[in-house]
């Protein structure tokens, strides 16, 4: 399936876009390349709680396998069978330090969208395509990226977001997209999905969504073979170029 991916050209993808009813975008590595401030957030939690981990570019790499950031730590955690052992109590307060660190970075505008990623957004709005988030990472951490990004108004310009919190499973689980799909009232044939990782991969196509790729810093070289198209970002759909009009069955 991998062959099939690559003949599909990046104006073939356009198509595949336009489309579409919905446009449901995943956010770290998708929408901006955040995770390598994900991954010095955590260090800055672990030095203020008094832990002597440090999660190198080559461990995260690894962690970023395991969806969730409590679950990471906690997987982390395990690895260390000759520690004293955390309680969630530990890991919440961990959480909400990194998260809070996270939250200050993303405020210096060190981490703009992707390319492409601004230009599809303001076409697909413009065509009456409906806009959705299905994601892992929390409420908080969204608001932080695309209240910088967008603005304050910034949720207004979709129909549906969800975050990790909001199912009881995480990707590779198709929770996410599941209930995306339950509030936009579309079959998973209507929408795209747009993913960055393996695990977002497999979560979409378990809920039947078909999906582009656009290949992110730490997931470059993730399987993506059961993918519709995999493009290096999302400038190459040449999305502010593309025709306004609306579609047919868009809503």
């Amino acid at each position: 399936m991998q062959a099939e991916a690559a003949i599909i050209t990046p104006s073939g993808a356009a198509e595949l876009i336009r489309g579409a009813a919905a446009l449901i975008f995943d956010v770290d590595g998708t929408l901006a390349e955040t995770e390598e401030l994900h991954r010095q957030a955590f260090n800055h939690a672990f030095v203020r709680h008094g832990l002597d981990w440090q999660w190198d570019r080559a461990v995260y790499k690894g962690l970023l396998r395991v969806t969730g950031g409590k679950e990471r730590m906690r997987a982390y955690h395990v690895r260390l069978a000759a520690v004293p052992a955390l309680s969630d109590a530990d890991i919440a307060e961990l959480h909400r330090i990194k998260t809070a660190h996270y939250a200050e970075l993303i405020e210096t505008g060190c981490c703009p969208l992707r390319p492409g990623v601004a230009e599809l957004l303001r076409s697909a709005r413009a065509r009456g395509q409906r806009l959705a988030i299905a994601t892992t990472t929390s409420h908080g951490n969204i608001d932080a990226l695309l209240s910088q990004a967008l603005g304050a108004r910034w949720a207004a310009q979709f129909d549906a977001i969800v975050a990790g919190d909001d199912v009881r499973h995480k990707k590779p689980a198709p929770d996410v997209y599941l209930e995306i799909l339950a509030r936009l009232k579309l079959d998973a044939s209507d929408c795209l999905a747009i993913e960055d990782s393996a695990n977002g991969l497999i979560a979409a196509s378990r809920a039947n969504i078909p999906v582009l790729i656009t290949r992110s810093m730490f997931f470059r070289d993730d399987d993506f073979s059961a993918a519709r198209v995999v493009l290096d970002d999302l400038s190459e759909l040449g999305a502010s170029k593309q025709k306004t009009g609306k579609q047919p069955h868009a809503q």
